[in-house]
């Protein structure tokens, strides 16, 4: 009784996988059981190969696979070649971002469910049960390894579906390219060359080479004594369309601080604000350093300005410093003086780029 007990504990015979006769399945059936895996459940769906059901899915998942690949074609088309800047008025810009929105979706449902399909429908059931063990893995244990993974190549059928191969290629190809589009476009054209990031409508050349001057978004300028002590007013560039988004990166806010506040605020400029204070008033970009949002929450006890977007405060008195939140610039100052007619001009742009960070501007 006791040698039959035994005899239930020993090991079968190790195979030995160089043997030219095993087939590939042989091998990784017999890497698994070294392995300590048991096998308990194989099977293949289609253990017939070529069945017209085999080709339909086959077919179906393909379909999957290329309708991704034309989505993703679409979104850079479109990403690339369709009207991009807003325009006022029923035009094809205002499809621009839903139609990203739209082919992007449909590229990546069309991966969800060719992938799913495939491992539903064309990949052989398993179900297997494995020990942990410990120790480095030998020569032998290595070349099962091999097998195993060039046995999972074969179960994916995709040397003998050449179909399903090529069209997951074909479909994912362009995946790849909607990934390192937006990354690739960013770096397309310097943000330095014409200084594109630096000129915004208070350049004089926008106007003649004459100083911009402060107005209201009806385009009426701006005095001194418009704008209380403690107030703040959102202004725009005083030339032809300077309240649009054609200048959209334009709007500044034009602050009256307290005498007491001015004084700390001339004596903390830094060389690029030096002579940008008017008196007790001084002018910052609307536009937040962190992602663009408009700054315009002002704290006229504390001289915080605060973005609602991401809540980045940014300290008046010293140079708009950020002091709060994700923003790490400072809001960029614009020059101001009064002109012969006491209204409110820029003396020049602004002196560093307005908004968000940029490759070349941490």
């Amino acid at each position: 009784m006791t040698t039959d007990t035994h005899a239930h504990d020993v090991e079968p015979d190790e195979v030995d996988v160089h043997d030219p006769r095993l087939s590939r399945f042989e091998i990784v059936r017999e890497g698994a059981r070294r392995d300590g895996v048991e096998i308990v459940h194989y099977e293949d769906p289609f253990p017939v190969k070529g069945t017209k059901a085999e080709r339909r899915t086959v077919r179906t998942v393909s379909l999957f696979f290329l309708v991704t690949g034309l989505a993703a074609t679409a979104f850079m088309i479109i990403y690339i070649w369709w009207p991009w800047e807003y325009e006022l008025g029923a035009n094809n810009s205002k499809l621009y971002t839903p139609l990203l929105g739209l082919t992007l979706g449909i590229a990546l449902l069309g991966i969800g469910f060719g992938i799913l399909s495939w491992g539903k429908k064309l990949m052989p059931r398993e179900i297997a049960i494995q020990d942990r063990h410990d120790g480095p893995s030998d020569r032998a244990q290595r070349k099962l390894t091999g097998e195993t993974m060039a046995y999972i190549v074969d179960e994916l059928g995709i040397k003998r579906r050449k179909t399903l191969g090529l069209a997951a290629l074909l479909g994912l190809a362009p995946v790849g390219l909607v990934a390192a589009a937006p990354l690739i476009g960013g770096l397309i054209k310097s943000p330095t060359k014409d200084r594109i990031l630096f000129r915004t409508g208070w350049d004089p050349a926008a106007n003649g080479g004459r100083p911009v001057r402060l107005t209201r978004e009806d385009g009426t300028p701006i005095r001194p004594e418009d704008v209380s002590v403690g107030g703040q007013m959102t202004v725009f560039p005083g030339i032809p369309g300077g309240a649009t988004n054609e200048h959209a990166d334009s709007p500044t806010l034009l602050i009256h601080l307290r005498a007491g506040d001015a004084e700390r605020t001339r004596d903390s400029a830094k060389p690029v604000n030096a002579g940008a204070q008017w008196e007790n008033f001084v002018a910052y970009s609307k536009i937040c350093t962190h992602a663009g949002c408009p700054a315009s929450l002002y704290e006229q006890q504390t001289n915080r300005l605060l973005c609602p977007c991401h809540q980045s405060q940014f300290l008046i008195t010293d140079n708009a410093r950020p002091i709060f939140g994700p923003a790490t610039r400072s809001l960029p100052q614009l020059p101001i003086t009064v002109d012969e007619e006491g209204f409110f001009v820029a003396t020049s742009d602004y002196k560093v780029a307005v908004g968000p960070a940029f490759w070349e501007r941490p």
